[in-house]
Order: structure tokens, then sequence, then C-alpha cells
């Protein structure tokens, strides 16, 4: 792929997704059966996903297991082409995360941590990143002390030219200051949900989080050279709100669907932008082009439902659309 970079390298983490479908969230104590169940490649894997079916080549530097768990993440990332870089953990499984679907496409997550979860200073040691790659974080390799540290010593080893994406996840309150801070210099672009916006910011409204980010640009703990970059903040069915180099946030408007299942949505729309920024596009024009991708996945079941380059395409082109 010839255009801003041409290779995307995550170190995030892959898990496995048991994904429910159940009419309601059980009371404490009770039961519900669920009326579909799967099982399937998730957490980071997601991301990643979406970035493949745009086009883009992914390299998976993230830690992962042996077992039977392991197994179905490898088997996931062989399926869409992902390269991966790193030797599995032998004395642990990679872990997994109970998805709860209920009736109007909410999900709710329960997670277990395993092999995913312990990467060391030595495991980065082999990995290089290239002069036009892209580097994806995400907020859950910064919650283990070392696996933390080990993620910002490698960060400092990287080029200007390697452009930085952080996705915070749900739990970034849980993430050390001293190890979120120097992170966030280094990113470039910020890209989250509005509950997470809010969880940084302490601001409730979405614009006012978003504003509160783009404005950390300006405020001299950004270095200037990052304003290549910016804040995208996803406000679900309404879109998402942009801001770039501290400028005023500006609403990307999403477009209507009927929803079936949000599980991995986020994650659609983060790979897409960055495989349409990967491309050449404008950072207004990638975030309609996520926006898109993210409507889509909802209208299917499952969390790796990202659709491919040319029906994406197809379906932006339609007049409806326009």
């Amino acid at each position: 792929m010839s255009g801003r970079f041409g290779r995307l390298l995550h170190l995030g983490s892959v898990v496995v997704d048991v994904v429910l479908d159940v009419p309601e969230l059980p009371a404490r104590g009770d039961d519900v059966l669920a009326s579909a169940t799967e099982v399937t490649g998730g957490g980071g894997f997601n991301v990643m996903a979406a970035a493949t079916a745009q086009g883009l080549p992914v390299g998976y530097a993230g830690a992962y297991g042996r077992g039977p768990f392991a197994a179905l993440a490898l088997a996931a990332l062989a399926g869409r082409g992902i390269e991966v870089l790193q030797r599995p953990k032998p004395d642990q499984d990679t872990g997994f995360v109970v998805t709860i679907v209920d009736a109007g496409g909410e999900r709710t997550f329960l997670t277990s941590r395993g092999a995913e979860s312990a990467l060391t200073a030595a495991d980065l040691r082999g990995v290089r990143a290239r002069a036009r790659d892209a580097v994806y974080l995400s907020g859950y390799g910064l919650l283990e002390p070392g696996g933390a540290a080990a993620i910002v010593d490698w960060l400092d080893g990287l080029d200007e030219g390697n452009e930085v994406f952080l996705d915070p996840g749900p739990l970034v309150g849980d993430v050390p200051g001293e190890v979120l801070e120097p992170v966030l210099r280094r990113a470039d672009w910020l890209t989250c949900n509005a509950r997470e916006a809010g969880r940084l910011t302490g601001e409730r409204d979405p614009l006012a989080a978003a504003g509160a980010l783009g404005r950390s640009f300006l405020d001299g703990s950004r270095p200037l050279v990052r304003q290549r970059g910016g804040i995208l903040v996803r406000t679900g069915a309404a879109g998402c709100l942009l801001v770039v180099a501290g400028a005023v946030p500006v609403h990307v408007p999403g477009f209507p669907v009927v929803v079936v299942d949000t599980t991995g949505a986020g994650d659609t729309h983060t790979g897409t932008f960055i495989a349409a920024l990967a491309k050449g596009a404008d950072a207004v024009a990638a975030a309609r082009t996520a926006n898109g991708a993210a409507a889509l996945s909802v209208t299917r079941h499952g969390p790796a439902t990202a659709p491919g380059e040319a029906e994406l395409t197809r379906w932006l082109s339609a007049p409806r659309h326009l």
C-alpha cells in the first residue's frame, strides 16, 4: 500500500471472545438462556481485522500463549493474513472475554486475562518499527506494570516519523498517571469513545470532553511536531467528534442503521480510520469512512464484522449516503 504509511504494528492484545446473545441481562444470582453463542478472536484482533479489510498490512507484536484459546486466536490472525511477530508464552494460555449482547445491541464484558497481558521488555527488544510503520497501543496493555514499562521504553526508541495511535480503553482510569502521561506525549492520535473521553477529562458532555482533549495539544505538554495527529471521540450512532491540531471539535455525522450488535464497533471504527489515513485521506474523510464501517458492522452479529474495502466504498457511494 502506498500512501502515508504502509503497515500497522499492533502492540495491543488479542483474546478470544465468547459472545452470548440474551434478551436482557439476568438479575444478580439469576440465569438467562442465550439465544445464540459465538467463540471468535477478539480484543485487539478486531482493530487489526478492520484494518486488513481495508487493505492495510498488519503485524501483531503483542503477547499470546499456548493452549486452546491461543490456538483460536492464532487461527483468527492467520485467517486475516496478520503477521505474528512474537513467540508464544509456553506456561499460560491466551485470555478470553465473555461478551453479553442484550436485545438492544448493547454489550457487557467480563474479562479473564492471560498471556496477552504478560508482554515484557525482552519481548519488545525483537520488534523493530520500520520507517513507514504506524503503531497502535491499547490502554489494556498499560495496566500491568511490567508491560507498561516495556511499552514506554520501546516508544522512546521510535523514530519521529512513526505515527502512534492510542485507544485508552474503558479501564483508562486504572492506568497510572506516570504511565499514561508519557504515552500520551508520544501519541499522535488519541481515539476513544465518549465515556472514555469523559474519564480522561472529567467532562460529561462529549463535545466538552473532545474540546478539553484537543486543548491539551496546545498547553505545552505535547511537542508541536505531533500536530499531524489529533483527537477522535466516537459518539455512537451520532458519528464522531474530531479535533485536529488543537482546533475546535468538528462533528462528523454517523449513518442511521438498524442496530443488531454493537460488539466491536469501536474497534472497527479505529481500524478503518487508521487504514483510511494510511491511504492518504484527510482526517475528516477518514472519520467519515470509519463512521460508515462502524455503521455497517453493527448491522451484523459478532465482534469482527468490519466490511471489506469494495463493499464499504459501494455503500458510502450510494445516493442515500452522499
